[in-house]
């Protein structure tokens, strides 16, 4: 194991046992902030949030935990609208990217705090085989299939139900996508928990069970920017990551797995997003920006290990990824474009960034790729924790 390799190794271990057993060293800061967003026990609500135009009712869960952090799911889509948590001094401030309506979010949203499925991320031409079986799918990105589809999982409308333990405060959701869905083959029922605990993590579990061989690659699309406003080109970010997969000019990978280092996507050392993304790069051309899936550095398969970690210096607030899946798409906000805004804050051109830990895009017509294949009698599961500190 080379010394990068050890370092990494060594700081999941310590970092997985001070989320276990303290919270991280921050929590203390966390923990003493005074102010309105205290409180002694983690709590959970449920109340209406607004109305589709069938006239489906869409509920909204607060979750709060017992150092202040906060967040607000809407049960379409299983959208993250809201999170909030504290900067290092103590201001508690949204973290994440949103809109201020459920109108909103139907009319335009470039999946925002969404569960993607049933497939995360891009299929070439959307079509796939299984067992010599041909499928197509919707084509939502030019010829290609992205994100579910049409009406992939982030614009559906989930059951949702709270819970609260001694630790921690939660939401379940659940949904059935009928065989045929979006193209894809069997019915598969879905669960996704999201557990906002006291040692200040979100950690979300996914699973799944298909009547039919099928492919399934969930994950979360929340648009982070930790500073809470502005660019997030002065975020520091350190990725898990020795090598990721180039793309052509429709952001389809192109089967290779190519080394990080020497090329703007070395993250192996944290560095300011902004430090390459302006190289003259035929990838970063291809992709406007960063917008590229990363093969994470993993010993053990279903390991959680840390994927990747952001720093905002101004406010002094870290974010850690951890996940069980094999890669982790890292995307830059480069299509957003001011026309999308919530509480008088737009959305303006890399304001957010995006970490989802995923399989490799188009794994299913990628033969070296991991299998994103789910079988009759077997259960798809994948975990993704995110964990909220301060570095100052």
């Amino acid at each position: 194991m080379n010394s990068n390799k050890l370092f990494l190794k060594n700081t999941f271990v310590l970092t997985l046992a001070l989320i276990v057993f303290s919270g991280f060293c921050s929590s203390s800061a966390f923990s003493g902030t005074k102010g309105s967003h205290m409180q002694t026990k983690p709590s959970a609500s449920l109340s209406h949030y607004g109305t589709l135009e069938d006239r489906t009712p869409v509920n909204i869960a607060t979750l709060k935990n017992s150092h202040g952090i906060e967040m607000d799911v809407i049960s379409y889509g299983g959208i993250i609208t809201r999170l909030i948590t504290p900067d290092a001094k103590g201001k508690f401030g949204n973290i994440v990217l949103g809109q201020d309506s459920l109108e909103n979010y139907v009319a335009k949203n470039p999946y925002f705090g969404a569960i993607i499925g049933r497939y995360g991320n891009r299929i070439a031409d959307g079509k796939f085989e299984i067992q010599g079986v041909a499928y197509q799918l919707a084509r939502n990105d030019g010829d290609n299939h992205l994100h579910g589809g049409l009406q992939g999982f982030d614009k559906k409308v989930w059951q949702m139900a709270t819970f609260v333990t001694e630790n921690s405060a939660g939401v379940e959701l659940n949904l059935v996508s009928p065989d045929g869905d979006q193209g894809y083959p069997g019915t598969l029922a879905t669960k996704v928990v999201y557990e906002l605990t006291n040692s200040n993590t979100l950690d979300m579990r996914f699973s799944a069970t298909s009547d039919k061989p099928t492919i399934v690659n969930m994950t979360q699309h929340s648009y982070f920017n930790l500073a809470g406003e502005g660019s997030i080109l002065n975020h520091t970010l350190q990725v898990n990551a020795d090598n990721y997969t180039p793309i052509d000019n429709a952001l389809i990978p192109t089967g290779e797995i190519s080394p990080v280092q020497g090329t703007p996507f070395d993250f192996l050392q944290p560095k300011a997003i902004g430090e390459n993304i302006s190289d003259k790069n035929q990838q970063l051309e291809f992709g406007l920006g960063y917008d590229h899936n990363f093969i994470l550095n993993v010993e053990t398969p279903g390991e959680l290990i840390e994927a990747a970690k952001v720093i905002d210096p101004k406010s002094g607030r870290s974010l850690r990824v951890f996940t069980v899946e094999p890669a982790i798409q890292f995307y830059s906000g480069n299509f957003l474009d001011g026309t999308l805004k919530q509480h008088g804050r737009v959305h303006k051109y890399r304001t957010g960034l995006c970490l989802e830990p995923q399989h490799s895009p188009d794994s299913p017509n990628k033969p070296h790729f991991p299998s994103t294949l789910l079988m009759p009698g077997e259960q798809y599961h994948t975990r993704i924790v995110y964990a909220f500190g301060n570095e100052k």
